[in-house]
């Protein structure tokens, strides 16, 4: 019997081109040559046949992958790890592929589908940033909806720590290299002809590493063109990116804002009368906060104070559960770069409607605190009350006049303002004292733009008594809140922070005691126990580095629905009450007091309350990656602008010590920059890490923790905010270090002072 033609029988016996890609749609994530051959039932020599015909798909562009797992080519799985990276013009969720090969055409999405479980889940909400595993859908009408899939999410994978980001240079012909943004990882990657992905020289870009085979060279392919830094004069936009920190607010929540009327009188207690004002940065867009103190009318309270904070009334416009809501508590906190601010609340809310503008009706949220002629607290009372600023006022300008030479905005509230506040802040100010917080003088560096948004100079602003005295009243309304709110028993999302654990404390006794300086070490430290230390060491020419070294061995101060105290400011109970404009702490607090004091509409909702803990998590988090953000770009800014004085000598001092270098902090800047172990001397320089310091073999020659010394900068790579310097300053002679030195705790680079406590 003659055979059939070898096309007939495939015909015959196979699925046909579209009968593969229907069912690729619908298959498993790994669907090769196996499975397709069980799903239509191909047995024996047809398999050969199945093959040539997935061979053939592949080859005109139907299908990509291989013989263990294939798919429609330019099309995605029905199950995928999804980066939800945008939001429509309605605020939903829009997401890609977190892995996507360029050569299938353009990068599909898919929109993000509510996931099961609804509000009442103890699981965060979803946002920009997140990882998930999605089961997607196709949709055929694509083009209407401007998105190819719907996705239904099945859980939420860990987010990436940091996106490869970098700056793309392109080269003549096509092709290029980038250039790193993370100074960890200095070195270049190349990009091909073909993989550029769109992007000009200068752009910000997000990369991906692939490799041709298993074995192969590690390549980089443009996934992303994220804008220029440099044009848009804003060189935060590389941390934003980096850390997935959402700048633009959804149009369905700009939406909402528009929506938003300011509340009446009525139900709210007026407070117009008192002469409150506002005390903050000069540059200070936002008003949060505002302050009046009076004598205590009471003749059981003589030489006592009345104290009036008023904190802007955002839970009045920010209700649980509407898309507002949703994306402030996504953000967690407003982000301050010295070239702009990434805020919580779109600006209608956060510099209009809830900043308490000069001599504008606002509502507000106030507590009234009694203190006796010491500064101790005798009772308080919160109000939802509706207030007008008397003046706007930079803490300059405010401790100016009480100096002696009020602007004209300030005299006419001299006598009736702040003469009142800086008598009732000298009496809690003695109260502060005996309470013995933990008092760390460290300067913080302030950047200084011109027009261009370049910079024109760093300064380290002079701390005033006004700084003070607003921070001592904010944290004694901080105080207030967290004990009406534990009074009745209710939701608190506390600010605490714990006590600095024994190793830390092993290592910081042992750098103390190599400067002659010692730290109790029996019994239950105090804050005062470090005050003492650091009163000791203000006459040492190392007084900034060892103020630095302290605050490295605290633990650091974290948002929790359960409380541990504050160990910092000798507190047992501490909430943050008076930002709720740039942290969603704050927000929560004060929903939390509306309900339980019963003080009207916006008050704390059951599944918020339910959750609280894991949402005090989530913007604990969102708190460390603001302050990695702004830290990065701070460094970014300083390594530009010392970028043309390469070849200059600077004085410095040693603020880390490792196997691989020295750690220098400039005096002047307060720029930290690397000086390798390998281009020091001419001797081998081991670390001893008992002592924090490199030690020559053969002269003994020291460079240790501390020490002062003249470096010349080398190499600034300002996109990586990275600086490199050579050492020329000679190390300390101390002898010969033949034998083993015991093995301390290596102290690695430094931290900068916490935004907040």
């Amino acid at each position: 019997m003659p055979r059939k033609p070898k096309e007939a029988r495939r015909d015959a016996g196979l699925p046909s081109k579209q009968q593969v890609l229907d069912y690729l749609r619908t298959a498993p994530a790994k669907s090769g040559k196996r499975e397709i051959a069980r799903a239509f039932g191909i047995k024996g020599g047809d398999r050969i046949a199945l093959k040539t015909l997935l061979t053939e798909m592949a080859g005109e562009g139907l299908l990509s992958g291989n013989r263990k797992a294939f798919k429609e080519r330019g099309h995605l799985p029905p199950v995928a790890v999804l980066q939800i990276v945008a939001r429509d013009k309605d605020g939903e969720l829009i997401a890609e592929p977190a892995v996507w090969d360029t050569a299938e055409g353009e990068r599909p999405r898919a929109l993000v589908l509510a996931p099961r479980g609804g509000r009442g889940s103890a699981e965060p909400a979803l946002g920009q940033g997140d990882r998930i595993l999605a089961r997607l859908t196709r949709l055929e009408d694509a083009d209407v909806f401007g998105y190819r899939y719907e996705a239904e999410p099945i859980k939420r994978l860990p987010r990436e720590q940091r996106r490869l980001l970098g700056i793309f240079r392109a080269k003549a012909g096509g092709g290029g290299l980038i250039d790193p943004v993370d100074r960890k990882e200095l070195r270049e990657w190349p990009i091909a002809a073909g993989d550029e992905g769109g992007a000009k020289t200068g752009d910000l870009v997000r990369f991906e590493l692939s490799r041709a085979h298993r074995y192969g060279v590690e390549q980089a392919r443009i996934a992303e063109t994220l804008g220029n830094p440099q044009d848009q004069r804003k060189i935060s936009l590389i941390a934003v990116h980096a850390h997935g920190i959402p700048d633009e607010f959804p149009h369905a929540v700009l939406a909402e804002v528009g929506k938003l009327e300011p509340p009446r009188l009525a139900g709210r207690t007026d407070l117009r009368a008192l002469d409150l004002v506002t005390i903050d940065p000069v540059d200070a867009r936002d008003h949060d906060d505002a302050v009046h103190a009076a004598p205590d009318a009471d003749a059981g309270n003589g030489g006592g104070f009345v104290v009036h904070v008023a904190i802007a009334d955002v839970a009045h416009y920010v209700r649980p559960g509407t898309r507002l809501d949703r994306e402030a508590q996504m953000r967690g906190n407003s982000v301050y770069f010295p070239d702009r601010v990434v805020p919580m609340l779109p600006e209608p809310i956060s510099n209009d409607l809830c900043s308490l503008k000069e001599r504008e009706e606002r509502p507000c949220l106030a507590v009234r605190l009694i203190f006796d002629r010491h500064g101790n607290k005798k009772g308080h009372t919160f109000l939802r009350a509706m207030m007008r600023s008397a003046a706007k006022l930079s803490y300059e300008e405010a401790q100016a006049a009480v100096d002696g030479q009020p602007s004209a905005r300030a005299a006419p509230l001299l006598d009736s303002a702040l003469k009142p506040l800086w008598s009732a802040y000298a009496a809690l100010a003695a109260a502060r004292d005996r309470r013995a917080p933990l008092d760390l003088d460290l300067p913080e560096r302030k950047i200084v733009l011109d027009a261009q948004g370049q910079v024109e100079r760093v300064t380290r602003p002079e701390r005033l008594e006004a700084h003070r005295l607003i921070e001592e009243f904010m944290i004694q309304a901080n105080v207030a809140a967290a004990e009406t709110l534990e009074a009745r028993r209710a939701a608190v999302v506390y600010r605490v922070h714990d006590a600095p654990s024994k190793e830390k404390l092993t290592a910081l006794r042992e750098f103390l005691e190599s400067l002659g300086l010692k730290l109790p070490g029996a019994g239950s430290l105090q804050a005062g126990d470090f005050n003492r230390v650091l009163q000791r060491a203000k006459s040492m020419p190392v007084a900034d580095l060892i103020n630095e070294i302290v605050l490295r061995s605290q633990s650091q101060a974290v948002y929790a629905a359960e409380n541990l105290g504050h160990f910092g400011l000798h507190l047992r109970r501490y909430a943050h009450f008076t930002s709720p404009i740039r942290r969603y702490a704050d927000l929560l607090v004060h929903r939390s007091l509306i309900r339980a004091l019963g003080l009207g509409a916006g008050a704390l909702a059951d599944e918020e309350a339910a959750r609280l803990g894991d949402i005090a998590q989530a913007i604990s988090d969102a708190e460390r990656r603001a302050m990695a953000a702004e830290r990065e770009t701070t460094d970014r800014l300083i390594a530009a602008y010392l970028a043309d004085r390469v070849g200059a000598e600077f004085d410095a001092r040693i603020s880390g010590v490792t196997r691989s270098g020295l750690f220098v902090r400039l005096l002047d800047t307060g720029a930290d920059g690397f000086v390798p172990a390998a281009t020091i001397g001419n001797d081998y320089y081991r670390h001893h890490e008992d002592s924090h310091a490199l030690i020559g073999d053969r002269t003994g020659e020291t460079y240790r923790l501390g020490d002062g010394v003249r470096v010349k900068l080398v190499e600034a790579i300002p996109t990586a905010g990275a600086l490199r310097f050579e050492m020329l300053s000679e190390g300390k002679r101390q002898g010969s270090t033949a034998g083993a030195l015991p093995k301390g705790r290596r102290f690695g680079r430094g931290h900068r002072r916490p935004r907040s406590r």
